[in-house]
């Protein structure tokens, strides 16, 4: 059986108000081991705010280059296939995508294919809070992936392991003897802020998140 755990940054909370995908993270899980995985960002063509960037480290100068969605559906929808989707909160980012998916008149993602864990973890903690860092205290989950700033690539990775342990399947790691998975480690696991950046990219975020933080000081 194949799976998807996918994650998504936007713009904002809401897509009715005309927030955007900014980002989107999936690794696939075939009869519970790790797989392919699936990285893009997204240019919004909407402008981030300083709030929306203290989130997830993110700039609009950083999106400019990026296509904008409809240039990358087609390499999404190849990816996920029509195969179980495994989200968190599943009812946020299944929502953003069946709302760009709508705008590009494409088909929308139904209900029946997509595992909201979310849902999953408050039957197995009731009435305790089961956000992913939560769940990872609570699982006692060995995650080295830095949460200073969320990103979908390393937030699917950490609902990779949320999701295997609520299911009752131990954690698992990288096969590192499979080259892409050995490359991808070295990159999603020990570094803080926004996956997949060049070391001047990260250089620039760090300079500007130093700038806010002075700020506020």
């Amino acid at each position: 059986m194949r799976e998807i755990i996918l994650d998504i940054e936007t713009t904002g909370l809401d897509y009715n108000s005309g927030h955007k995908i900014i980002e989107i993270g999936c690794f696939e899980l075939i009869d519970k081991e790790l797989g392919l995985f699936y990285h893009q960002y997204i240019n919004p063509n909407k402008k981030l705010t300083e709030e929306n960037i203290k989130v997830h480290g993110i700039t609009n100068e950083f999106l400019n280059p990026f296509p904008p969605f409809s240039e990358i559906v087609e390499n999404f929808l190849d990816f996920i296939k029509d195969d179980i989707i495994v989200a968190h909160n599943a009812k946020f980012d299944i929502g953003f995508i069946n709302n760009e998916l709508s705008e590009e008149r494409l088909n929308q993602i139904s209900q029946d294919r997509v595992v909201d864990t979310l849902v999953i973890a408050r039957d197995v903690f009731p009435g305790q809070q089961v956000n992913l860092d939560s769940l990872v205290k609570k699982l006692k989950i060995n995650s080295m992936v830095n949460r200073d700033h969320h990103g979908a690539l390393k937030d699917a990775k950490i609902l990779t392991d949320v999701y295997l342990e609520l299911r009752g399947h131990t954690q698992m790691g990288f096969n590192l003897t499979n080259n892409d998975n050995s490359k991808l480690l070295k990159k999603i696991e020990p570094f803080a802020g926004t996956i997949l950046l060049t070391k001047e990219e990260t250089d620039e975020h760090r300079e500007f998140i130093k700038k806010i933080e002075a700020q506020r000081t």
